[in-house]
C-alpha cells in the first residue's frame, strides 16, 4: 500500500472512532487534523470539503459493519443457524472496539432521516440493502423448511431489525447489562411464532449446503 493510501486508511479509521463519539455532523478537519497530528491542508489533501470526509466516514463504518458481523455470519450453516449467528455478531456490534461511541451508523440515521442530500441517500440506500439482505436469509430459511412457507420475510426481517435496534437502545442508552439476553429471548420467540407446524408439510429438513449470496453489492456514493 502507497504512503498516501496508508494515510487516507489511517485518517478514515480516527474519523469513523471520532464520528462514533460525535456524530457525522459534529465531525470537521479541523479536530480530526489535531487528533492525528496533522496539518489542515493535509487533510485537505485527502478530503477537499467536510462533506466528502463524512461521505467516506459513512461508507467507511457500513464496510466495517459488513466485514465484522454480516460477513462472518455467512460461514454459518443456511437459515436459522445463519440467522442466529447474524443477531450474535450484530449484538455484539454495540460494543465494537473501532466504534467506541456507538454505532455510526445508527448515529447517522437519527441525524440525516429528513436531510435531503448524498448523506441521506448513502445511508439510506445502504439500509434498504441491508433489509433486503436480512429477508433474503429468512427466505433461505423458509426455502430450507426451518420456517413455515406462509412466513413473510419482509415481515419478520422488520421485526428482527427492531429486536436489534431496541437492544441497542437500551444497551448504549440506558446501560442495561441484560440487553442483549433480552434481545436473544425475543428472537427467539420471534423463530417459535413462524416454526413449521409439526404434521405438515413444512415439517424441518436438514439445511442443504449452497453457495452464498452476494448480500452486499458495493456501496455507491450518490454524486
Amino acid at each position: 500500500m502507497r504512503k498516501g493510501a496508508r494515510t487516507r486508511e489511517e485518517i478514515l479509521g480516527q474519523s469513523v472512532a471520532l464520528a462514533s463519539a460525535l456524530g457525522l455532523e459534529g465531525l470537521s478537519i479541523g479536530p480530526l487534523a489535531t487528533r492525528l497530528g496533522m496539518s489542515k491542508s493535509g487533510l485537505f489533501a485527502h478530503f477537499g470539503s467536510k462533506e466528502e470526509l463524512q461521505l467516506a466516514t459513512l461508507q467507511r463504518a457500513q464496510e466495517r459493519f459488513e466485514k465484522v458481523v454480516f460477513r462472518p455470519a455467512l460461514a454459518a450453516p443456511r437459515g436459522i443457524p445463519r440467522l442466529r449467528a447474524l443477531l450474535e455478531r450484530w449484538l455484539a456490534w454495540a460494543d465494537d472496539p473501532g466504534c467506541p461511541g456507538g454505532c455510526v451508523i445508527l448515529g447517522a440515521t437519527a441525524e440525516y432521516d429528513d436531510r435531503p442530500g448524498p448523506l441521506r441517500e448513502t445511508l439510506a440506500a445502504a439500509q434498504r440493502r441491508l433489509r433486503q439482505a436480512i429477508a433474503r436469509a429468512f427466505e433461505i430459511a423458509i426455502e430450507e423448511r426451518q420456517l413455515r412457507r406462509d412466513t413473510d420475510p419482509r415481515q419478520v426481517a422488520f421485526e428482527m431489525f427492531a429486536i436489534v435496534l431496541a437492544a441497542h437502545h437500551d444497551r448504549r442508552l440506558l446501560g442495561d447489562a441484560e440487553a442483549q439476553r433480552h434481545a436473544v429471548t425475543a428472537f427467539e420467540r420471534l423463530l417459535a411464532q413462524y416454526a413449521p407446524r409439526a404434521s405438515g408439510t413444512d415439517a424441518a429438513s436438514g439445511a442443504a449446503s449452497g453457495a452464498q449470496p452476494d448480500l452486499f453489492p458495493p456501496i455507491e456514493t450518490p454524486r
